[in-house]
């Protein structure tokens, strides 16, 4: 198939105008899910650990884990998912430890984000950056 030069111009800006406008609609669907999670609450960044590889073969099963003591409920986000809100673990007052870990699915090469809500009301939250060579959404 042969393009016009208008009609190359074209494709090149709309391929432009995703590259811009996707990721940002990815952090805004990041920020409202905290907000929610937080009700906008000052977040902190001392008192979580993320555990996830820096690599996933496969975005079907990428194993995660999170640590936060003293935690009553933790959120995992994932922006560049269809759906942002992974996975919610709410902890009761005789959990041995505030850890788990799970496997989940992530389409694309993402920061992965968890947020922990601490008993004494304060927010932590960290993420860490997986790179996806086979997405897992549809991918």
């Amino acid at each position: 198939m042969d393009y016009t030069r208008r009609q190359t111009l074209l494709m090149a800006l709309g391929a432009t105008a995703a590259a811009l406008v996707l990721p940002q609609a990815a952090r805004a669907a990041i920020d409202e899910a905290v907000a929610a999670f937080t009700g906008g609450a000052e977040i902190g960044s001392e008192g979580i650990t993320l555990t996830a590889p820096e690599i996933a073969e496969n975005g079907n099963t990428v194993p995660i884990e999170v640590d936060a003591p003293g935690a009553v409920s933790i959120i995992v986000l994932a922006g560049g998912n269809p759906s942002p809100g992974v996975v919610t673990f709410n902890f009761g007052p005789l959990a041995a430890e505030q850890r788990a870990s799970t496997r989940i699915r992530l389409a694309t090469t993402q920061d992965v984000h968890a947020i922990a809500k601490l008993a004494d009301g304060r927010f932590v939250q960290t993420s860490s950056e997986v790179k996806v060579t086979i997405g897992g959404c549809g991918g």
